[in-house]
């Protein structure tokens, strides 16, 4: 089988697919923008456009330019590709970010496995959650045309893939058909529970004896309840003079809004908590993978708190490695775990609570090994990767067998003799 990957950066949620497919002599080629090395046996190809949205773009579209901006960039690349000869069995695209946009007119008739993340509603999900009065008349219609490029990228794949039934849910009704729920798996082989001593990290200036609360996530923010994480930290400090924060993640705002003064969270919780002992708070920023499963490892408490969003990757390896949680009583953290069974859950907006939870864990230590246990049983249970790269081959080998609908097979024919329109057999469509 011959796959292009498209994706803006490499190799992101396709590293274990790709390499599986390279591994067992599939032809794979991955356009990309930037990223990492290409998994073994993965021919990369850089995409650059050839600017960026202006400022004078009118700030709904800005996104969307940059999207066909990146598209045009991943179709001249494509059509390269054509001309020398290469003509994919399927092609796997990631949509949000544009680099799948044009490729079935580069490849007419191949079909197309789409990627799905997230489907933007300005009420009842992310948008609003933190705090409802600060979505605007304006913010609603930006973020509803936010979905343009979604929408046109759903209209062109054969098949699409959301990680998360909540996420699932997200999308438009008469889309969701099409879309299977299809986890990207975590290496619950590599992520798992550690067999030395939990208290040898070696980070400066964490005592031996000390109580670790860890928080990982991709960005210090408050789509990620960064702020309600330190203001906890703050209340447990005052109380537990052995506890120290561990704290993974880049200082920046992948999702929502930065603070409004410029600067990070990080910035702005260390200036409005001024009773924090800040030797006790240790910003890792981000770590090689072996340092940061060992920080997972050696959670006393694991904290993952997010608004009803896009699930982190950190929660299911943090569950792997059964780290004790303390998780955001909210539906895409519900759908993975449960209180009480395999991990305390607490109000996002609630730092008291979220306190009081992480202190459980610590006072109970057979209580935290108990539902670590639960949450690494569950990881391996539904998000192991042993398990869930054959149903994504399976799928990948499934598309490549679909005719494009609106290509391959047109309805309509056109007769040699006369000229007149005849009827062509139509395709059934494959759900």
């Amino acid at each position: 089988m011959k796959i292009l990957f498209a994706h803006r950066f490499l190799p992101a949620q396709y590293r274990h697919l790709a390499a599986a497919l390279a591994a067992r002599g599939d032809t794979c080629v991955f356009l990309h923008a930037e990223g990492e090395e290409a998994p073994p046996g993965v021919r990369a190809i850089r995409f650059a456009s050839t600017r960026r949205a202006s400022a004078e773009t009118h700030h709904y579209l800005q996104g969307l330019e940059n999207a066909v901006l990146d598209g045009q960039a991943a179709y001249r690349q494509a059509r390269e590709l054509a001309q020398s000869g290469f003509r994919p069995d399927v092609i796997c695209a990631h949509a949000g970010f544009g680099p799948g946009l044009y490729l079935a007119e580069a490849f007419r008739g191949v079909p197309i496995l789409g990627y799905f993340e997230w489907f933007y509603s300005a009420r009842g999900a992310d948008a609003d959650f933190l705090d409802p009065a600060d979505v605007t008349p304006d913010d609603e219609l930006r973020i509803r045309t936010r979905n343009a490029q979604l929408l046109l990228e759903l209209e062109a794949c054969r098949r699409g893939v959301v990680p998360t039934a909540f996420q699932h849910s997200q999308f438009p009704e008469a889309y969701r058909s099409r879309l299977s729920i299809l986890h990207d798996g975590v290496d619950t082989d590599f992520f798992s529970p550690s067999q030395r001593d939990t208290g040898d990290l070696e980070i400066p200036g964490l005592p031996g004896d000390a109580e670790h609360v860890v928080y990982a996530t991709r960005g210090l923010e408050a789509y990620r309840g960064f702020p309600s994480f330190m203001e906890a930290i703050a209340i447990l400090q005052a109380k537990r003079p052995k506890l120290h924060a561990l704290i993974l993640g880049e200082d920046r705002s992948f999702y929502g809004r930065p603070p409004s003064n410029a600067q990070g969270w990080r910035e702005v919780m260390l200036a409005r908590l001024t009773e924090l002992d800040q030797t006790r708070i240790h910003f890792l920023g981000t770590q090689p993978l072996p340092t940061y499963r060992r920080i997972l490892q050696a959670a006393h408490a694991q904290v993952y708190l997010t608004v009803p969003f896009v699930l982190s990757w950190s929660l299911i390896e943090a569950m792997a490695c059964g780290a004790p949680i303390v998780g955001s009583d909210t539906p895409p953290v519900r759908e993975v775990l449960t209180h009480g069974d395999d991990s305390l859950l607490a109000a996002l907006h609630a730092p008291e609570q979220i306190a009081q939870r992480i202190a459980a864990l610590l006072d109970d230590r057979a209580l935290a090994s108990r539902l670590g246990a639960r949450a690494r049983a569950r990881a391996v249970e539904s998000f192991a990767l042993s398990r869930l790269l054959p149903l994504q081959i399976a799928l990948v080998e499934e598309v490549s067998r679909l005719a494009h609908p609106r290509i391959a097979t047109p309805n309509r024919t056109r007769s040699r003799s006369g000229g007149n329109l005849q009827s062509a057999p139509r395709l059934k469509r494959v759900r």
